[in-house]
């Protein structure tokens, strides 16, 4: 398989997204650690092969030194780190404190960072790789959802400053992703109707699956990509249809 022996962490990897990469990456024969502050529901594993989880906090860098120590001890090197933990609430600007919106860019923006910098001298030795999870919310305006917005904006940039200080070594990439139906979908969609209609709005007629999401990891992560650093690769289905398409009294489609 193209990825047999590496070895892979991926971050906030125990459900969702972030388990969905998890499970990309075990079928193509890499070995997977996920980490996150609780362990998983169910195992994550795929084709018979399971990903080793440890519990780590990674907003606390001490933390964080000691689980990438750990996993290059253990496994004697580290090809690839996927930073995917993050997420946020609804919460209007005005509804919280600065300091609750601060916490969301602690988790989307200054947690990768540290988990990619305390990587980082074993991922020269291996001349390996980072995948950042971004977000289109950090490309428009994001109502309900601003420090997350700013947060994956700032990682986006982050991943290309990344790419040319640690080039020619360690490469960078970030996917930007759309609407993922996962277990928490209901979330922010509503139930199985609205989730349809949300997906009815996307050019490709659904939301991504996990999966989707992890095979595009896999390739940025894999030697098929071995001449791709600072980019961004768009994984959302074809965007969001205009909303003055729809509001327009002309040219209307047939």
């Amino acid at each position: 398989m193209e990825l047999d022996g590496r070895v892979v962490v991926v971050t906030g990897g125990t459900r969702g997204v972030g388990a969905g990469i998890a499970r990309s990456f075990l079928a193509a024969g890499a070995d997977v650690i996920v980490c996150a502050r609780r362990p998983p529901d169910q195992e994550v594993a795929a084709d018979g092969r399971k990903a080793a989880f440890t519990p780590v906090d990674l907003r606390d860098p001490a933390a964080v030194h000691t689980f990438f120590d750990t996993v290059a001890h253990r496994h004697g090197r580290l090809d690839c780190l996927v930073n995917n933990a993050g997420g946020t609430p609804y919460r209007l600007l005005g509804e919280g404190e600065a300091q609750r919106h601060a916490r969301v860019v602690e988790l989307n923006l200054l947690a990768p960072m540290t988990a990619s910098l305390t990587a980082y001298p074993w991922l020269r030795q291996a001349r390996g790789s980072v995948v950042m999870i971004g977000s289109v919310s950090g490309t428009r305006p994001s109502p309900g959802t601003a420090a997350y917005g700013a947060a994956k904006a700032g990682l986006e940039n982050l991943a290309r400053s990344m790419a040319v200080e640690w080039a020619p070594d360690v490469r960078v990439n970030s996917l930007v992703l759309g609407m993922v139906r996962t277990e928490l979908a209901h979330l922010h969609y509503g139930d199985e109707t609205g989730i349809a209609s949300v997906g009815a709005t996307v050019p490709l007629g659904r939301l991504a699956e996990p999966a989707d999401v992890g095979e595009a990891a896999v390739f940025l992560a894999s030697d098929r990509a071995a001449y791709i650093s600072g980019a961004s690769l768009l994984v959302h289905g074809g965007g969001e249809r205009p909303a003055f398409l729809d509001a327009a009294t002309v040219n209307k489609e047939k």
